[in-house]
């Protein structure tokens, strides 16, 4: 099967939240300035690639971000509903990270210490990765020559990075991708990390 050359997911550039809410998928929380500066070195980077469409979540900070990078290449961006944030963080929107597990007790440790087991995720880390690797998968199928750039959230693609990996997903938390990281993928049978990169 033909597929894209490469998949470079990148993660969105940092979020202006002063407030240090859980934003998920609420209105209003853009790039900040040094988002910005993340999303055009993480455009610079891409920019030696055969870029051939750029696919963002039809989130704000990914779009936002997504337009910096497209606009290197001279693209439009492309949204995909499948690359949105993880379920779980809209039962959480709205608040304080400092203040979840007063709201929620118990679900913030459930998160970090044993995210593959959290019954109460309206969307499960496995629904989560094999969403986001259904998305991804589908996507490189549509280019059949140069890169790709999939511009997402952290969880989705770290989920959707150890689904390609055949990695236990109980790995979330380790060696996440930062703001404005880049990974690259090489599409086969197989499907091959070759790195990660990162602005910072």
């Amino acid at each position: 099967m033909h597929m894209a050359a490469l998949v470079h997911l990148v993660r969105h550039g940092e979020v202006h939240n002063p407030e240090h809410l859980v934003y998920a998928s609420l209105p209003g929380y853009g790039l900040s300035d040094r988002g910005r500066s993340q999303a055009a070195a993480s455009a610079r980077h891409l920019g030696s690639q055969p870029v051939v469409a750029v696919w963002s979540s039809p989130l704000e900070r990914a779009l936002e971000t997504a337009g910096i990078v497209a606009r290197r290449f001279g693209l439009p961006v492309r949204s995909d509903d499948r690359l949105v944030e993880w379920q779980l963080m809209d039962r959480w929107a709205g608040k304080c990270w400092e203040s979840l597990n007063a709201h929620f007790p118990g679900e913030l440790d459930g998160y970090l210490q044993h995210p593959e087991h959290m019954p109460f995720t309206p969307e499960t880390l496995s629904d989560l990765a094999s969403r986001v690797r259904v998305a991804v998968e589908d996507l490189a199928s549509r280019h059949l020559e140069g890169d790709i750039v999939v511009v997402g959230h952290q969880d989705p693609i770290q989920a959707a990075r150890l689904s390609f990996s055949g990695t236990a997903l109980s790995k979330l938390h380790i060696d996440k991708p930062a703001h404005g990281s880049i990974v690259s993928l090489r599409p086969s049978a197989g499907w091959s990390e070759l790195g990660m990169w990162s602005p910072d």
